[in-house]
Order: structure tokens, then C-alpha cells, then sequence
């Protein structure tokens, strides 16, 4: 064995093996955003509406894999555990994160290689109308009625 070699050896039994991009693999619970589907953060588990959105995107990828944060709330880790078991999805709860803050990932939906989706934001990809919005079709709605009646 060479210097270097022996060198190598010894850095990895040290320090473990190196790691490709760790920061970003720390944010997107122990993967490549690269890897991702969709994307939840903590706030955004909290909508319900979320809940169908998620059920909407576990269908169109049946093949994917969920990764739960560990550090979220119990009951708001139980609610998405239930949704996930029930469509038998395997699932991961990814234990080693913190929580700073509410924009933290709480889960994603994932696949085992590279898919490079463009947008993964779970409200960005399956935006939900406001009442303002609602408000304001069923205005159109009922002028266009009074217009043809």
C-alpha cells in the first residue's frame, strides 16, 4: 500500500467515508434535491389542503419514497404517517434533523436516482385558490348569467 493509499484508509477511518455536498443533503433530509418530487415545510404540513395535494402527487409517483423530519410534532408526524401507510407508500423518518424554524423541510416525497423536477414546492406546484380568488369567479359567474338569462 502506498502513502497516499494508507493516508485515505486512515482519513475515512477517522473521519468516515467523505460526503458529497453535505449541506445540501442536511437541508433535503439526508438526500439530493436533485432526488425530490416535493417538498413540504413544517407550515405547510399544517394545511390540510396540503394533505390532498400530497395524496395527488403519491398517485402520479407510485415508485417514489416519503422522508418524515423526525423533529416534527407528533401529531402532525402521526397524521402524514397515517395518509402514507394507508396508500403503502415506504417512509422514512429521518431522525438526525433539527427544527430552527418553520420553513424547514418537514417531508419529501423522493426517488432513488436523479429526476431534476423543476419546481418541488408542494403550494407552488399545486397552487391553492384564496377566497379572494373564489370571490371573484363566482362574481364573473353570476354576471355572465345575468348577461344570457
Amino acid at each position: 500500500m502506498g502513502q497516499d493509499e494508507l493516508q485515505k484508509h486512515l482519513d475515512a477511518s477517522r473521519y468516515g467515508s467523505p460526503q458529497i455536498n453535505p449541506d445540501e443533503q442536511k437541508k433535503y433530509l439526508g438526500t439530493f434535491r436533485e432526488r425530490c418530487f416535493l417538498s413540504m415545510t413544517v407550515k405547510e404540513m399544517r394545511n390540510k389542503e396540503n394533505e390532498e395535494n400530497l395524496l395527488k402527487e403519491i398517485k402520479k409517483e407510485p415508485t417514489a419514497h416519503i422522508l418524515i423530519n423526525g423533529a416534527i410534532q407528533d401529531s402532525l408526524q402521526q397524521r402524514y404517517l397515517s395518509i402514507v401507510t394507508k396508500e403503502k407508500m415506504p417512509f422514512t423518518i429521518v431522525s438526525d434533523t433539527v427544527i430552527k424554524d418553520e420553513t424547514e423541510f418537514g417531508l419529501l416525497v423522493v426517488s432513488d436516482h436523479a429526476i431534476n423536477e423543476p419546481v418541488i414546492d408542494i403550494e407552488k406546484k399545486y397552487p391553492v385558490k384564496s377566497d379572494v380568488d373564489k370571490g371573484t369567479e363566482k362574481e364573473k359567474t353570476s354576471l355572465w348569467r345575468r348577461l344570457f338569462e
